[in-house]
């Protein structure tokens, strides 16, 4: 059985530095705390900040309240999807945050300990939600799409170029059955894919379970959403930094981060522009963890960190 290894908190130190809360009191949201390792390393550099916790999955949530027990009188959890609580940020809090994280990398938890199949090294049922009560899984969908539909899904969300002969292997393999677990699914990608593919260091189904685990949860789109609402709520002088972990998050926070600089010069010259809001990008390429941070935490690698400021 497979060790249960903590999450560790990726590019601690850029964010601790980069988003460091200049007020006496200062709110920020943690819009992913996972199991709350971002989240404490800024309750205690910063003991004037108070502190919102937001995650889908009830049962993280638990696991970051006993990590930061010692800091409960800070802080506020939110049991929900950061697009959500941002659109609606007016029914938690009258105040405005300071700071906004998003760390969009899915911890350890939920490969080792969650048992809903988002690792294809265990042998679980193929789940992939994030909030329990979901109806869509990757069961639902690697057994009832079509061979299109599967293929369309797993090159827009996978960026894998054998998508189609992915497709085509599941459509195949379920004729004789349903595709039940993380397992089966693995191997049927291995057999789809050309054998010096299956020889690399990536694992030939990795992108495959990333395009299920993003279309089961609507994460491109939470995303999209989040952020054009997190530059609504948050406060003047306030940043918002965001952590991806691959090309399609990348994008869309590199797009909107760029709109809405470019859209705050345009706006200036007009009337009441400081209530739409003035920002400019603060990293104008996306920091990159250090050689020590990748040999220490390997998970590390691919992530890309974004800040974006409001000036009004």
């Amino acid at each position: 059985m497979m060790s249960v290894v903590l999450h560790k908190p990726v590019m601690l130190a850029e964010t601790i530095s980069y988003l460091k809360p200049d007020a006496e009191f200062s709110m920020m949201v943690d819009g992913t705390i996972g199991e709350g390792g971002h989240a404490e390393a800024f309750l205690r550099h910063y003991p004037q900040i108070f502190l919102i916790g937001i995650d889908r999955d009830s049962e993280i949530l638990k696991k970051a309240q006993r990590r930061l027990e010692l800091y409960k009188d800070r802080m506020e959890f939110i049991n929900g999807s950061f697009a959500d609580v941002f659109k609606n940020f007016s029914m938690y809090t009258d105040k405005k945050p300071d700071v906004i994280l998003l760390d969009l990398g899915v911890s350890m938890y939920h490969f080792q300990e969650s048992g809903r199949g988002f690792s294809f090294l265990n042998d679980e049922p193929l789940d992939m939600r994030l909030t329990r009560g979901s109806e869509l899984t990757a069961f639902s969908i690697v057994n009832t799409y079509n061979k299109q539909e599967l293929a369309d899904l797993i090159f827009k969300y996978g960026e894998e170029r054998f998508a189609r002969r992915i497709a085509d292997k599941i459509v195949y393999r379920r004729k004789s059955g349903k595709i039940k677990t993380t397992i089966e699914l693995a191997d049927i990608v291995r057999s789809a894919v050309p054998p010096e593919y299956r020889r690399r260091r990536i694992h030939p189904a990795t992108k495959t379970f990333q395009a299920l685990r993003i279309a089961v949860n609507n994460e491109l789109s939470e995303l999209k959403e989040g952020l054009e609402s997190a530059c609504t709520i948050i406060n003047a002088g306030g940043r918002i930094g965001v952590i991806s972990f691959h090309s399609l998050e990348d994008r869309i926070v590199k797009h909107i981060f760029k709109d809405k600089a470019k859209n705050s010069l345009e706006q200036m010259e007009m009337p009441n522009f400081k209530s739409r809001g003035v920002f400019e990008v603060v990293t104008k390429k996306p920091l990159k963890p250090g050689e020590a941070e990748i040999g220490q935490n390997p998970a590390s690698r691919s992530a890309l960190f974004r800040v974006l400021k409001r000036d009004f």
